[in-house]
Formats: structure tokens, C-alpha cells, sequence
């Protein structure tokens, strides 16, 4: 195959993902952004940000990545729609829409129960005192932020699935804006407001968490074509139906799986770097902030090639599904080979940007340079997964996430850590180890199911 070949499949690939893309960049720079402030404010408090987020984004993200099933499947029906003359696809979609919606209420009652019955127990996880007195309201302020996100997840799924991945991308940046302007207000006392470290971060969140959906669901109004199928809602023999929540369950509760595995890796390594002193953890949470960077351009296209390869898939064409899933990996390969090089190269100033503690700056600089060798992996597993999303296949990448995540990562990373005695940085080579088996798992499955479909 020549490289020209694969050009319209980049445009194509890059015009979906390059929204998706700045939507989860501009996520992640919030986060930064959040680290940064906080940290300048006091160690202790950047500590309990990057404690709470661990414990918080652990259960949180069953959520979100059920609501990612949403995605394939509309998308699956939008592609059917452009070569059938089907009018009862447009039925379809709307019952997709309605039911996404009865799904995301029941998920967001089990996160807010699930997550609130953690605040008391937030001093049982081995943390100081201090870091743990200043997580307690920001935590709290986030678990009250959980309806409003995930509303907004379902909206910004639903036009992902549409192809529309624009809108999503306008309200990020706007509220991205909003979130460091109301930082600087509540974390450091600005225009009257007292100076509250940590919590300022949390209450920036939440307010900027319940304008988002508002937002959303106004572009959804306004346009016409989108509008349709709010209207459809009134045509729906029942108000919910159970075969499409049992879809909508067998695609997003797997994915809610497998996400949820890779993030209690991650979370685990956050508690378990917090052993070696707060220090040790603050330098985690810069180094992660970092790596997060990277990884939302590989989720960027990642969504892209969701989206691309269900379309094709609803039209029939096996040979654009494998086209797009090569453009995608080709994209990734290159845009991380761009960050590992940044990373590597500036790995003894990034640190200054979020702390000027010489103890965490040390241990940083490490973590950065590591990390920036984890880039390959942590992409090409991410492109992957998302390769099998687009074929609504699930269910056995949920049981490759738990043996490269949990049954290799984990124990390798505590034995470096712990054994070697390389401290932070060990937990580190786990995850490269874990995430290369995960990616060589997710693609070699995605060839054998395209070979598959080919014959």
C-alpha cells in the first residue's frame, strides 16, 4: 500500500480527531493548570488534588467509559443511514439518545452513593495528615460535580457518534478559560474571595462542570438536524426500552471495565508512590500531568477511529475500516514520537513550572524522562482499544486490560519499587511493560476479527 493511499484517510481521520483532540488537551491542561496553581500554593495541597483525583477518577471512569458505548452504536446506525433510504434509522438513533439518557441518570445516582460513601474514609489510605486535611473538601466538591459531568459525557458521545465533534470542542475551550480564571479567583483570594488553596481548585471544578451540559444541550436545540431527535422522543412506543439499554449496558459496561482496570493501575501507583512521602507523590502528579498531555492526543484519535471505522463498518466497507485503523496508528506513532522527544529534552526545567521544592523537582525529572519512553506504548494500546470499539467488539479486550494491566503492570512496577529498590521510577517500568502487552493484544485481536469479516 503506498503512502498516497492512506492521505484522505489522514484528512479524514485528522478533521474528527483534531477537535476530539484539542477538547481532551484543553481537559487535561485544566488539570495542569490545577496542578500548577495549587502547587505554587503549597506542596501539601497539590499532594491532596492528585490524591483525591486518584480516588475519584477510579470509579468515575466505569461511567464515563459505559457512556463511550454509545458512540459505536449510533455511529454504527449513521453510517447504515447514508447508503439505506431506511427511514426508521433516524427512530433509531433518537431511541439511543433517550435511553442513553434513563442510562445516564442510573449512573450517575451509583457514582454520587458510590463516591460520597468514600469522604469519610479518606484517612484509611495510608496518606499525611496534611495532604488528606486539605483533600477532603476538594473531594467533596467533585463528588458534587458528578451529575452535571456526566450529562455532559452522554451529550458529547452522542455527537461523537453523529461525526460532530466541533461543538464539544467550542464549550471545552470556553470553559477551560472559565476553570483557570476561577482557579487564580478561589485558589490564591482574588476579587474578594479568600484564599483557599485546594479547595478553591474543587469549587472551580463544580462550577464549571454545571455550565457545561447548559451549554451542550443548547447547541443541541438550536441545529435542526440534531433537534429531530429530541422530537422523535414523543414517537417512542415506551419511554424507555429494554432492548436498547441491555445494548447500550453490553457495550459500555465492558469498556467501563477495561478503562476502569487501566486507571486503578494508575490510581494504585499514586497511593502506593504516596508511601514513599509526599514529596514522592507530588512528583508523580507532575510527571503524570505530563504524560496526560500526550495520551489525550492518542485519545483524540482514538475517538477519531471509533468514530470512522463504526461509520464504514454501518456501510459495509471493510477495506475504509482497515484503511482508518492504519491512518490512526500511523498518527499516533508520530505525534508521540514528537512528545517523547519533549519530554525527554526538557525534563530537568518542566518541574520548575509546577513547584520550586528541589526535593519533588529531583524525582520529577526522573519520572518525565521515563515517561517519556512510555509514550509508544500508551498510545498504540489506546489506538487499539479504540479500534475494537469501533467493532463493538468488547468484551475480551476487558480480559486483556486486566492481564497486562493488573496481572503484569502491577507486580512489576512493586517490584521494581520495592525489590530493586528503584523507588518511584519502578513503578513506572511497570507500566511500560503492562501497556506494550496490552497493545500487542488489542491489535493482534483487531486483525484477526477484520480477517475475519473479510471472509
Amino acid at each position: 500500500m503506498r503512502f498516497s493511499d492512506y492521505i484522505p484517510y489522514y484528512k479524514r481521520n485528522l478533521k474528527i480527531a483534531f477537535p476530539v483532540m484539542l477538547t481532551q488537551l484543553g481537559a487535561s491542561l485544566v488539570g495542569l493548570f490545577d496542578s500548577m496553581m495549587v502547587g505554587h500554593y503549597a506542596t501539601a495541597d497539590l499532594a491532596a488534588v492528585s490524591f483525591s483525583n486518584a480516588i475519584f477518577f477510579t470509579v468515575m471512569v466505569f461511567a464515563m467509559g459505559a457512556l463511550m458505548g454509545i458512540t459505536p452504536l449510533v455511529g454504527y446506525e449513521v453510517g447504515h443511514k447514508q447508503i439505506s433510504e431506511d427511514l426508521g434509522e433516524d427512530k433509531r438513533i433518537s431511541s439511543l439518545l433517550l435511553n442513553g439518557i434513563w442510562f445516564t441518570i442510573v449512573l450517575s445516582v451509583v457514582m454520587v452513593v458510590v463516591l460520597g460513601a468514600c469522604i469519610p474514609l479518606l484517612d484509611c489510605f495510608g496518606q499525611e495528615e496534611s495532604v488528606v486535611e486539605a483533600a477532603r473538601p476538594y473531594y467533596l466538591c467533585i463528588v458534587l460535580s458528578i451529575v452535571p459531568f456526566l450529562f455532559f459525557c452522554l451529550q458529547k458521545q452522542f455527537l461523537e457518534g453523529m461525526g460532530n465533534t466541533w461543538v464539544a470542542m467550542v464549550i471545552s475551550i470556553f470553559m477551560n478559560g472559565l476553570n483557570i480564571l476561577l482557579n487564580w479567583v478561589f485558589i490564591f483570594g482574588h476579587w474578594g474571595a479568600p484564599a483557599m488553596g485546594a479547595t478553591g481548585a474543587g469549587i472551580a471544578t463544580l462550577i464549571s462542570r454545571t455550565i457545561m451540559p447548559l451549554l451542550f444541550l443548547g447547541a443541541i436545540v438550536i441545529k435542526r438536524e440534531w433537534r429531530l431527535y429530541f422530537r422523535l422522543f414523543k414517537e417512542q412506543t415506551h419511554l424507555f426500552s429494554l432492548r436498547q439499554l441491555k445494548r447500550l449496558w453490553e457495550t459500555g459496561a465492558p469498556i467501563g471495565s477495561q478503562t476502569v482496570l487501566e486507571t486503578v493501575l494508575f490510581t494504585l501507583s499514586f497511593i502506593i508512590v504516596g508511601w514513599l512521602g509526599k514529596e514522592a507523590l507530588a512528583a508523580q502528579q507532575i510527571a503524570n500531568q505530563i504524560a496526560d498531555l500526550t495520551f489525550m492526543l492518542a485519545l483524540g484519535i482514538g475517538s477519531a477511529t471509533t468514530i470512522r471505522v463504526s461509520h464504514q463498518l454501518g456501510r459495509g466497507d471493510i477495506e475504509a475500516v482497515r484503511m482508518a485503523s492504519n491512518a490512526s496508528i500511523h498518527l499516533v506513532l508520530l505525534m508521540n514520537t514528537i512528545g517523547a522527544v519533549l519530554m525527554i529534552s526538557l525534563r530537568h526545567l518542566i518541574p520548575y513550572l509546577f513547584t520550586e521544592d528541589t526535593a519533588v523537582i529531583e524525582i520529577a525529572s526522573t519520572l518525565i524522562l521515563i515517561a517519556g519512553l512510555f509514550q509508544y506504548a500508551d498510545g498504540m494500546q489506546a489506538v487499539g482499544a479504540a479500534m475494537l470499539r469501533g467493532i463493538t467488539d468488547v468484551k475480551i479486550p476487558m480480559v486483556y486490560a486486566f492481564i497486562a494491566y493488573i496481572v503484569i503492570a502491577l507486580p512489576i512496577g512493586l517490584f521494581c519499587m520495592f525489590v530493586l529498590n528503584w523507588g518511584a521510577p519502578g513503578i513506572w517500568i511497570g507500566f511500560i511493560v503492562g501497556l506494550s502487552v496490552a497493545a500487542v493484544l488489542f491489535h493482534a485481536r483487531f486483525r484477526k476479527l477484520l480477517k475475519r469479516m473479510k471472509n
